[in-house]
């Protein structure tokens, strides 16, 4: 079936498990509680489907085209759903991403659905999200050569206070600006230091982070000078 052209087709209640659909086109169809268990669909096009309460589990959905699709109440557990093509007319409430034997437990994002099931199931993950949450701190400061002693002395205290520091260089990921990516580092940390002294863009950052985080903020040093431009204007 790879490749196969099933454009609105009712497929209702029909068996796919384990079957090859890669790069299937099911652009419309009606696939209301249909068996898709362990079925391959990479690549494949189900833009406007109807998925709802269809089993998906052991699926694999790498690169699938689910614009405008409906998902509701379908059975996700250990599905592969990555790089997914979502829209705001997908429809994902109520997905189940427990095994038939266990209790069912919903989520409305296919995407963290295999993430929640692992946090429930995985003492490991819940050990390292706990340790973020209870013990990373972050730390802002200009990396100058003054300054860079500095910001490792206060790494290294943080150490030996048995916190988990993680410094910011501004050295940002092609694809997310300055502000994103401390704000998701703000997001998971116990607190925040701010070394003020001879900012760059850290001001911005504090204002982006302090008003919208219920985290703390601890700051050394008032700036001397107005800090440079944002580099995103």
């Amino acid at each position: 079936l790879i490749g196969a052209n099933l454009v609105r087709a009712n497929l209702s209640r029909a068996t796919f498990m384990d079957a090859n659909l890669c790069l299937a086109k099911l652009g419309g169809a009606n696939l209301i509680e249909a068996n898709l268990r362990g079925a391959i669909l990479r690549d494949a096009v189900l833009s406007g489907a109807d998925l709802s309460r269809a089993v998906l589990e052991a699926a694999t959905l790498v690169n699938a085209d689910l614009t405008g699709a409906d998902l509701s109440g379908s059975r996700v557990h250990g599905v592969s759903a990555w790089c997914l093509k979502l829209d705001g007319r997908t429809k994902q409430q109520n997905l189940v991403i427990t095994d038939d034997h266990e209790p069912a437990i919903t989520v409305d994002n296919i995407e963290v659905a295999k993430f929640v099931y692992l946090m429930l199931h995985n003492q490991k993950i819940r050990d390292v999200i706990d340790t973020i949450t209870s013990k990373a701190v972050l730390v802002l400061g200009r990396f100058t050569t003054e300054r860079k002693p500095v910001l490792d002395a206060i790494r290294e205290e943080l150490r030996r206070r048995d916190y988990l520091p993680i410094l910011f260089d501004f050295a940002v990921p092609a694809t997310r600006d300055i502000t994103e990516t401390v704000s998701l580092l703000a997001r998971m940390t116990r607190f925040i230091i701010a070394d003020l002294t001879d900012p760059s863009s850290i001001p911005k950052e504090l204002e982006a982070i302090v008003p919208s985080l219920a985290v703390p903020v601890q700051l050394l040093e008032g700036s001397s000078r107005p800090y440079a431009m944002f580099k995103d204007y």
